[in-house]
C-alpha cells in the first residue's frame, strides 16, 4: 500500500491534523478494502448521521474505511475530531444572493471542486454517501466524474437545495423521513441514522450525576442542537427570570451554543439569581447523556434532534427554526405531534412574544406528570427504525433497503 496524506486546516490557520489517504495497490493479492466516502457538513444534523453510518460500517466490516468530505466549519471538526474520524474539509460556501457572499461562494466553488476531484482520486471510493449541506454537490460532482456510485440519504422532511440538485445525479435515493411535498423523491424511508452515542448510556439518575445534577430531582432539557438556538437561550432567561417558583421540584440542563450572546456566565448567573438550579454547557459530545438526564425536553426540530428524542423516549417541545421561510423543520416533528407524542410551538424569536406559546407550554407540561406519561406512551408505541445498519450493509454488500414506512 502506498499513502499520501492531507492537510486540514481550519479556517486558513495552522495544520492540526493530517490525515493519511490510502491507495489501492492491484498488484497486491491482500483482499480490497473497501473505502466509503462520507459527504455533508456545516451543522451538526449533517455529521452525527454520517458518524452512525460510520460506526455500523466499521461493525460489519471492522476492515472498512470510512472518510468524511466535511465544510471547514468548526462545528464538523470538532464533532469528527472528538470521534476519532478521518476527515477532510472541502472549502465550499453556502450559496446567497447578497452580492458579497455571493462572490465567496463562486470562489468557494471553484476550490472545493478542486478539493473535491483530489480527494476522490486519492481515496478511491466504492461509494459516496451523500448527507446534505452546502458541501455535498461539488463532492457528488467529482464522484461521477470518476465513476463513483452515490446514495443520497436525506434526513429533513424538506430537502434543501444541495439535496434536491444531488438528487438528480445519485445512484440511489433513500430518505429517513417522509417528504410529503415531493412525491417519489425517494426510492425508501428508512429511519434516522442514529449513534450509540445519542442514546442514553445509563438511568436518568447516574446520567444526572455525570453532569453535575441532583440524580433525584427531575430535568428540564433546553437545547438548540449543536449550535445552539439564541430565542430559546433568551427565551430560557426569562422563564427564570418571571417564573422561578415553578421550577421548586425541577433543574436545568442548558446546552446553549458555543457562542451565545453575553457569553455563558450570562446563563450561570441567570439560573443562579433564580435560585433555580441548572448546568450550563454549550455543546456536548455524548448527548445521550444530556437525553438520559431529562425528563421534558425543549428542542429545536432538526431531524437529527426529533430522532434522538423519539428514539430516548423523552417528552420535548419542538421549536422549529424560525428563521427558515417555510419554516420546513415542522415538517420533521409532524408524526410525533401527530401522535401525542411531542408538542410544538412556533418560535416567535422575542422572549416575551415567546412566553405565551413557547414559555407556557413548557410550564404547563412540567407541572403536569399525567400529560409527561401520555406523552412517553405515545412515543413507546412508535419506535424508530435506525437505518445506519441498513445503509453499511446497502454499501459494502449491496443489501437492499427495508422501509420503515411506505414512501412518500
Amino acid at each position: 500500500m502506498s499513502s499520501a496524506s492531507v492537510p486540514f486546516n481550519e479556517g486558513g490557520g495552522s495544520r492540526i491534523q493530517a490525515i493519511p489517504v490510502m491507495h489501492s495497490d492491484t498488484s497486491s493479492s491482500t483482499p480490497h478494502q473497501s473505502t466509503i466516502m462520507l459527504a455533508g457538513g456545516g451543522t451538526g444534523g449533517h455529521i452525527s448521521p454520517g458518524l452512525a453510518i460510520a460506526e455500523r460500517i466499521r461493525a460489519v466490516d471492522p476492515d472498512a474505511r470510512t472518510i468524511f468530505a466535511c465544510s471547514p466549519r468548526p462545528i464538523d471538526a470538532s464533532m469528527l475530531r472528538e470521534s476519532g474520524a478521518d476527515f477532510v474539509p472541502i472549502r465550499a460556501e453556502p450559496f446567497s444572493l447578497n452580492p458579497r457572499r455571493c462572490i465567496r461562494f463562486l470562489i468557494g466553488l471553484v476550490r472545493a471542486r478542486a478539493d473535491a476531484t483530489a480527494l476522490i482520486r486519492k481515496c478511491r471510493p466504492d461509494w459516496v454517501v451523500s448527507l446534505g449541506g452546502f458541501v455535498t454537490p461539488p463532492v457528488v460532482a467529482a464522484a461521477r466524474r470518476a465513476g463513483v456510485p452515490v446514495l443520497l440519504v436525506n434526513l429533513d422532511a424538506t430537502p434543501g437545495r444541495a439535496n434536491r440538485m444531488v438528487a438528480r445525479f445519485a445512484t440511489r435515493t433513500v430518505s429517513a423521513v417522509p417528504v410529503p411535498n415531493i412525491p417519489n423523491f425517494a426510492s425508501e424511508i428508512i429511519g434516522m441514522p442514529i449513534r450509540r452515542i445519542a442514546i442514553a448510556p445509563a438511568s436518568a439518575e447516574l446520567c444526572r450525576a455525570e453532569l453535575g445534577l441532583d440524580p433525584s430531582v427531575r430535568v428540564l432539557l433546553i437545547t438548540g442542537a449543536s449550535q445552539g438556538a439564541q430565542s430559546l437561550n433568551e427565551l430560557a432567561l426569562k422563564l427564570a427570570r418571571v417564573h422561578a417558583d415553578r421550577f421548586r421540584d425541577w433543574q436545568v440542563l442548558h446546552l446553549c451554543g458555543a457562542n451565545p450572546v453575553g457569553g455563558v456566565a450570562r446563563y450561570e448567573r441567570a439560573w443562579r439569581e433564580s435560585g433555580v438550579r441548572a448546568a450550563v454547557i454549550p455543546f456536548i459530545h455524548r448527548i445521550g447523556v444530556a437525553w438520559g438526564a431529562a425528563d421534558l425536553a425543549l428542542s429545536r426540530a432538526g431531524a437529527s434532534s426529533v430522532a434522538e428524542a423519539q428514539a430516548n423516549q423523552i417528552p420535548t417541545i419542538f421549536a422549529p427554526y424560525p428563521y427558515h421561510q417555510d419554516l420546513h423543520q415542522r415538517e420533521n416533528a409532524m408524526p410525533l405531534v401527530h401522535v401525542g407524542a411531542a408538542a410544538m410551538e412556533l418560535d416567535q424569536i422575542d422572549p416575551e412574544k415567546n412566553m405565551s406559546g413557547l414559555g407556557a407550554r413548557v410550564l404547563e407540561l412540567m407541572e403536569s406528570a399525567e400529560k409527561r406519561y401520555a406523552m412517553r406512551k405515545a412515543l413507546q408505541l412508535m419506535p424508530p427504525a435506525d437505518s445506519a445498519e441498513q445503509i453499511a450493509e446497502f454499501v459494502l454488500r449491496g443489501r437492499a433497503f427495508r422501509s420503515a414506512i411506505a414512501s412518500a
